[in-house]
C-alpha cells in the first residue's frame, strides 16, 4: 500500500529519495565485509584498471537495498512498478553471480535476454509510437514491439555497465539521468502512472547518491556487475513505463537525450571493436572516460567532466518534454562541443596528472620537461 497520498507528492519524491539514500548509505559498509567474506574482490590485474589495489566489488547490495525498500514503500501499488521490480531482482542477482563467479560475456548476455524477455511478457512493452504528421498513434506489431523493447532494456543495461570505468561514473550519471527523468515524471504528473514513474526514478537517484561517498575517488568499493546492470536496467525499464501520452515520440526522445553520453559510448565501442576485428564485448581503453583521462585530468575531474555533459543532455531532455527542440538542441549542440574540445588532443599524455609533470622536472639544470618539449 502506497503509504503517502497523492496529494503530498513534492513529500513523497523527496522521501523516496531519503529514504533510499540512508539505506544506501547504511548497507555500503555492509557490502564491504560480505564481500570479503563471497570473496568479491577487484584486483587490478590488467592495465585497464585505474586502481593499483584490490577493492570489494558488492557494492551494488547497498544501491539495490536502497532502492527497493524504498519504492516498495512509497510505490508499491503500481503493478507495472512491481514487475519492474521483480526484474530487477533477477539482474541484481544475474549481476551478483558475475562478481563472484566471473561469468562469461555470452552467459551474462543471454541472462539480460531471458530477463527483458520475461519483463516484455509481463506488460512492460514499447508498443505504439505517436503519428507525428497526424492524429492518433502507429501502433506497433507483437515483432517490432518485441525487438524494440528487448533491444532497449538490453541495450541501456550494458550502456550503463560499460561506463562504470572509474570512481563514482556509473552511480554518478544514474543518478543524475534519474532525477531529471523524474522531474519529467512530476512536471507531467497528470498522465496516468508518470507520478508513479517519477517516484521510482527518485528512489533510485537516492541508492546512487547514498552510496558515492564508498564508491567516488579514492574508492572504499565497487558496485560491480550487481550495481551495474541493475542500474541500468532500473532505468531502462522506468522509461519504458508508462511514457508521456499526449507526445509518445517526443516521450521515446526524452530518455535517449538524457542517455545520451552511455549510448553513444556504447554504439562507438561497437563500432571500434568491429572494425578491429574484435568481439563486440571484448574490454579495452577506448571509452569516453578513458579517452578523457589520456588527456590529463585525474579520475576526479574526468568523472565531474562527464557528470556536466550528462547534465546538459538531461536539461535537454528536459526541453524536449516540453516541446522546446530549438532550446534543447542548442544545449544538446553546446555539450557536444564541450566534448569535442576535452576529447581532441594532439598529444595525449597516458594518465598522467599536471603533479605527475611538475615531478618530471628537474630542478638542479632549471629546466623542466615541459621546456625541453618546447
Amino acid at each position: 500500500m502506497n503509504i503517502i497520498n497523492s496529494s503530498n507528492t513534492l513529500i513523497t519524491v523527496i522521501g523516496a529519495f531519503g529514504l533510499a539514500a540512508v539505506i544506501a548509505f547504511v548497507m555500503a559498509p555492509v557490502s564491504i565485509k560480505v564481500a570479503h567474506k563471497i570473496g568479491a574482490i577487484d584486483i587490478p590485474k590488467d592495465e585497464r584498471r585505474m586502481h593499483k589495489k584490490p577493492i570489494p566489488r558488492f557494492g551494488g547490495l547497498a544501491i539495490f537495498a536502497g532502492t527497493m525498500v524504498s519504492m516498495g514503500l512509497f510505490e508499491g501499488d503500481n503493478e507495472l512498478i512491481r514487475v519492474a521490480m521483480l526484474g530487477g531482482v533477477l539482474m541484481y542477482l544475474l549481476g551478483a553471480v558475475d562478481d563472484v563467479k566471473s561469468l562469461s560475456a555470452p552467459v551474462k548476455f543471454a541472462g539480460q535476454m531471458a530477463i527483458a524477455i520475461l519483463m516484455y511478457g509481463m506488460g512492460i512493452r514499447i508498443g505504439f509510437i505517436a503519428n507525428y504528421f497526424g492524429p492518433g498513434t502507429l501502433n506497433l506489431g507483437l515483432g517490432i514491439s518485441f525487438l524494440i523493447t528487448i533491444f532497449w532494456i538490453v541495450g541501456v543495461t550494458n550502456a550503463i555497465n560499460l561506463m562504470d570505468g572509474l570512481d563514482g561514473l556509473a552511480g554518478g550519471i544514474t543518478a543524475i539521468i534519474a532525477l531529471f527523468l523524474a522531474y519529467v515524471a512530476y512536471i507531467h504528473g497528470d498522465e496516468m502512472g508518470m507520478i508513479s514513474v517519477g517516484i521510482s526514478l527518485m528512489a533510485l537517484a537516492g541508492g546512487c547518491a547514498g552510496f558515492l561517498p564508498y564508491n567516488f575517488n579514492p574508492a572504499k568499493t565497487f558496485m560491480g556487475d550487481s550495481g551495474a546492470l541493475f542500474l541500468g536496467y532500473m532505468i531502462a525499464v522506468m522509461s519504458v513505463i508508462s511514457p508521456l501520452k499526449r507526445a509518445t515520440l517526443v516521450a521515446a526522445l526524452v530518455p535517449i537525450m538524457a542517455l545520451a553520453i552511455p549510448i553513444f559510448d556504447t554504439l562507438f565501442a561497437i563500432v571500434r571493436r568491429i572494425i578491429r576485428r574484435e568481439h563486440i564485448m571484448a574490454p579495452d581503453k577506448g571509452h569516453i572516460h578513458h579517452r578523457i583521462m589520456r588527456t590529463g585530468f585525474g579520475q576526479r575531474r574526468s568523472v565531474l567532466i562527464i557528470y556536466g555533459v550528462v547534465g546538459i543532455m538531461g536539461m535537454s531532455a528536459v526541453l524536449i518534454s516540453r516541446e522546446l527542440y530549438k532550446d534543447a538542441i542548442i544545449l544538446a549542440f553546446i555539450a557536444a562541443m564541450y566534448l569535442s574540445v576535452i576529447l581532441v588532443e594532439q598529444k595525449p599524455r597516458e594518465y598522467e596528472s599536471p603533479s605527475d609533470w611538475i615531478r618530471k622536472a628537474k630542478p638542479k639544470t632549471g629546466e623542466s620537461e615541459w621546456q625541453k618539449e618546447e
